[in-house]
């Protein structure tokens, strides 16, 4: 179950103002239908964080626990700097308008999230917690909690977030974690 929320709580935070979430109130500008770009992003999502979640399991097999320990606390201190450094989006990456709303949104997404901070993470927190689809769920629950709404509501909540503090939250959590890890106190989180 920590898997689960600590994977959810991170992805969700670290979401917010990333090129995902842009890309989110562009199609939902554009199209203006938000059940499949809502259903566009859950598939993209759920396919690109499972071949995430399934690397980070993999590689948990090929080095040894001392190792393992060093690249993963390192790579969640290398995530709470990332966070901390704002997304763009090229509105050209969502002009994909011939495959549909569902098909545009999930080619888009599943494009956006290749080598994002968020598919980084799961990687990084399926090798942490090996329980793959604990932390597939919870990183796609939490890019569902930060892109619905951005679908639904749009620009009428898009200026009122305090991003670049729910970022410094995000940054904190990923810090915590990498420090827990690197003083080998990570044994909770399936070290």
């Amino acid at each position: 179950m920590e898997a689960l929320l600590v994977s959810t709580s991170i992805v969700a935070l670290a979401e917010v103002g990333d090129k995902t979430q842009l890309l989110a109130f562009i199609l939902a500008a554009k199209f203006r239908r938000p059940v499949p770009i809502v259903l566009g992003i859950l598939v993209a999502t759920l396919a690109n964080h499972a071949f995430a979640g399934a690397l980070g399991t993999w590689v948990t097999a090929l080095v040894s626990q001392e190792t393992l320990r060093w690249i993963l606390g390192l790579s969640f201190i290398g995530m709470a700097i990332w966070t901390l450094i704002p997304d763009s989006f090229d509105e050209d990456d969502a002009k994909l308008a011939r495959f549909g709303v569902f098909g545009t949104t999930l080619v888009a997404f599943f494009l956006a999230e290749m080598g994002d901070k968020t598919q980084v993470a799961t990687v990084a927190l399926a090798a942490q917690y090996q329980s793959l689809v604990m932390v597939v769920a919870g990183t796609t629950l939490g890019m569902m909690i930060a892109n619905v709404p951005a679908v639904l509501l749009g620009e009428r909540i898009a200026h009122k977030m305090p991003v670049r503090a729910v970022h410094g939250v995000a940054a904190c959590i990923f810090a915590v974690l990498g420090v827990l890890t690197l003083m080998g106190l990570g044994e909770g989180f399936g070290i």
